[in-house]
């Protein structure tokens, strides 16, 4: 009889505690680091306080930052070669950029206002406005991708320019702030993480971060001295080439992913 109540009392526990599920338990394991391999080196104006960057049709389009020095401009990639600048109103500290085409799109820190120009004249011909800050933007083609300093990415219809979405990023379920100029490259936003040494690649769908690419050792020790963080990142999609810089860098790097 003793044996029998026994028997009742833990098949009763266990219908009231089940075990526990292990794939609900599990910690989401982080992204995986790559390493990178340095392909070329370009001269990058070192006076250019870069907060956007892209690559297009043979050109590098640079969005570069500060009070009183904030411009667009157009870049021969070669020599570093400015061949057209805009200066933005010394009012407005310049931040990232996108080109979707005809179309150059920048944003501005704190002044919740973003510009809109000509991409062969550099002609503005319009504005738009936000909420925010303004850091990073890029475009996957359908609608522009923008981040504000925050773990959230926000998606903006490039007609209205109006929010139409965010996701939050995340790596083995942990916000990842700071995010900071922005990329699209083959379904993936790449982007800077401010203060750090690392790109993240995150999922447009999920916020997932997917991978890191650690570019520790880009400069040398005396080169880091004297600039400031990492920041610029541009593919080009034709010759399947990736460059990356940073604030008053000396220097552009096109690098290969080594995973």
């Amino acid at each position: 009889m003793k044996l029998a109540v026994s028997i009742l009392v833990v098949l009763s526990a266990a219908a009231f505690f089940p075990p526990a599920d292990p794939l609900q338990s599990r910690t989401p394991a982080r992204a995986p680091v790559s390493k990178y391999r340095v392909v070329h080196v370009y001269p990058h104006d070192p006076q250019a306080f870069t907060q956007g960057l892209v690559y297009l049709d043979g050109f590098l389009y640079e969005g570069t930052g500060l009070n009183g020095q904030s411009t667009i401009r157009k870049v021969r990639l070669e020599n570093g070669e400015v061949v057209q600048l805009e200066r933005l109103d010394p009012q407005y500290f310049g931040e990232g950029i996108a080109v979707n085409g005809d179309t150059i799109y920048q944003l501005t820190w704190q002044s919740e206002i973003g510009f809109l120009y000509d991409r062969a004249t550099f002609r503005r011909k319009g504005t738009f406005s936000y909420r925010g800050e303004g850091w990073g933007l890029t475009h996957d083609g359908q609608r522009l991708i923008m981040s504000d300093g925050s773990s959230f990415l926000r998606f903006l219809d490039p007609a209205t320019l109006k929010e139409i979405s965010r996701i939050q990023v995340k790596d083995a379920g942990a916000p990842v702030s700071n995010l900071n100029e922005l990329e699209y490259i083959k379904g993936e936003v790449f982007a800077n993480v401010w203060q750090t040494q690392r790109i993240a690649r995150i999922s447009p769908k999920t916020g997932r971060v997917t991978g890191w690419i650690d570019l520790g050792g880009l400069l040398t020790p005396r080169e880091a001295e004297a600039v400031d963080v990492l920041n610029g990142i541009a593919y080009d999609a034709v010759g399947d080439r990736l460059f990356v810089t940073g604030k008053l860098w000396p220097k552009l790097f096109e690098i290969e992913i080594k995973n």
